[in-house]
């Protein structure tokens, strides 16, 4: 079992890929309006708006600024489907949250008559909880850390805006290098 500092490291000298998406909310009907991929030189491998089936709720604008009118030209999940798929194919994807954004990715599928696709994926959310070590005794486990505050806590710089698919991407990349690095830069 690798330590966090290892998984860290793991990801780095495999250069794992970096997603994250935005979203219309956090419920079974949501889907992306945002994605972003890197990889772990911080190259951008795919940053695109993605026009919804439904109107983004207010809500959901409030958090990460994506409005209907940003997403109105924007290309449909069916159009940047077979370049996802391309990018990620036989790759390990570090997502903070994994669990959240493969179940919008699925949802985002079944929404388009997609069928589901099997990613390798891991949490970075889960092992930064374990690296940071603040325990939860109520849920007997690590606490997890806001993506937010683990890069505060880790002093990484947000470059753009918080809560936009490609900062996020940049910000899980700082948490990972500062983790593998041995904590904070």
């Amino acid at each position: 079992m690798l330590t966090p500092q290892q998984k860290a490291q793991k990801w780095i000298d495999e250069s794992a890929l970096i997603l994250d998406t935005e979203t219309t909310g956090l419920d079974s009907n949501a889907e992306i309006v945002e994605i972003s991929i890197i990889d772990c030189t911080g190259t951008v491998l795919m940053d695109t708006l993605i026009k919804p089936t439904h109107p983004i709720p207010a809500d959901a604008t409030r958090i990460h600024g994506i409005t209907n009118e940003s997403v109105a030209s924007a290309p449909t999940w069916p159009e940047v489907t077979g370049q996802f798929q391309k990018i990620v194919q036989g790759r390990t994807l570090v997502i903070y949250n994994a669990d959240y954004d493969l179940r919008i990715i699925n949802q985002t599928n079944v929404k388009h008559s997609w069928p589901i696709m099997p990613l390798d994926a891991e949490c970075a959310m889960l092992a930064y909880a374990e690296f940071y070590g603040e325990w939860d005794d109520y849920r007997n486990k690590f606490k997890w850390q806001r993506l937010g505050s683990a890069a505060a806590q880790q002093g990484v710089v947000i470059e753009g805006e918080a809560h936009r698919a490609l900062a996020d991407c940049r910000m899980t990349l700082g948490i990972i290098e500062a983790m593998a690095a041995g904590g904070k830069k």
